[in-house]
């Protein structure tokens, strides 16, 4: 039996059968939305995007610093595609998850050809579980800030030097790896615990000088806008400044008429110069739609979906 009709079939294999081959804490998989589920016949992930972005395997940039947003849609199926690009192409990855346990991110991964407990045993991947972290950090005594990366939750008034030594030591890996990456998912979910827009915004800078100018790696942080965040001091603002700063933006949208079952949303592309990082998002931008299939994602240009054609 061919390898594409093996992959099929077990994509095919009923709910049950699934949900009893997953560890128990990820149980719920197949009840998150479709940008998660993702099958396994596409290694490459999204061939269509790699090309739109002009990535490879083989061609992996350096030093970029890249924002991946969402409003009305979900940009997550983008962090598993850098995650997944990424360990493929042997970078020493460190992984800030602060909104999903590991074994979610496991399980999401290993449809898509990746273990991640084998990248983590192997020294390939730090994994920061924010969940569970965060409620051992509460449950300690006291601790100097600065200490713990998650320190911060136990001293409001804290920046987030804790983390960025967290993240400093992760990348530092041996010359076995490639150039090393921070994927942070996502990085506005601090602001919901009293770390401020400021806080965030050196965290993001020293990272940046950190990992894309000294150690010639990348960043990929996720920035989720809420429709109800008017504050001043809010996620919004917190997107404006990373998109500043950085040298690629993704940033995925509803459609604005509304549900279509043939296109599931738009991704708004915005590339500069990299070796030129004080000047803003160069103006030219490219609008792609987005169709989520079983296997993967479809990328073309606005209005050549078959559905209109």
């Amino acid at each position: 039996m061919a390898a594409g009709e093996t992959a099929e079939l077990r994509w095919l294999t009923s709910r049950s059968e699934v949900r009893r081959s997953l560890p128990a804490a990820a149980a719920g998989f197949l009840t998150l939305p479709w940008s998660y589920r993702i099958g396994v016949a596409d290694r490459r992930m999204f061939p269509e995007l790699n090309s739109i972005l002009s990535i490879s395997l083989e061609n992996i940039p350096q030093g970029q610093f890249v924002v991946l947003s969402d409003h009305n849609g979900d940009a997550s199926f983008l962090i598993h595609h850098f995650l997944s690009l990424y360990l493929r192409a042997g970078c020493k990855v460190c992984f800030l998850g602060l909104v999903q346990s590991f074994s979610h991110y496991s399980a999401v991964a290993q449809r898509l050809g990746i273990s991640l407990p084998q990248a983590r045993e192997r020294g390939q991947l730090v994994f920061l579980e924010g969940l569970r972290e965060s409620l051992g950090e509460l449950l300690l005594e006291d601790v100097a800030p600065g200490e713990r990366p998650l320190d911060f939750l136990r001293h409001p008034q804290a920046d987030l030097r804790g983390l960025l030594a967290f993240v400093q030591r992760s990348v530092s890996g041996g010359p076995e790896w490639g150039p090393p990456v921070l994927l942070v998912d996502d990085v506005s979910v601090l602001l919901s615990l009293g770390v401020t827009v400021g806080a965030l915004q050196d965290f993001s800078h020293y990272c940046r000088v950190t990992l894309c100018c000294e150690l010639k790696g990348n960043v990929v942080m996720l920035v989720r806008v809420e429709e109800e965040d008017g504050e001043e001091e809010g996620s919004e603002l917190l997107l404006k400044d990373l998109t500043h700063q950085c040298s690629l933006a993704l940033h995925v949208q509803g459609l604005p008429t509304g549900y279509c079952k043939d296109i599931h949303g738009q991704v708004e592309v915005c590339q500069r110069v990299v070796s030129d990082p004080g000047d803003g998002l160069l103006p030219q931008k490219k609008l792609f739609q987005y169709k989520i299939h079983d296997k993967g994602v479809t990328f073309f240009a606005r209005g050549t979906s078959s559905a209109v054609l």
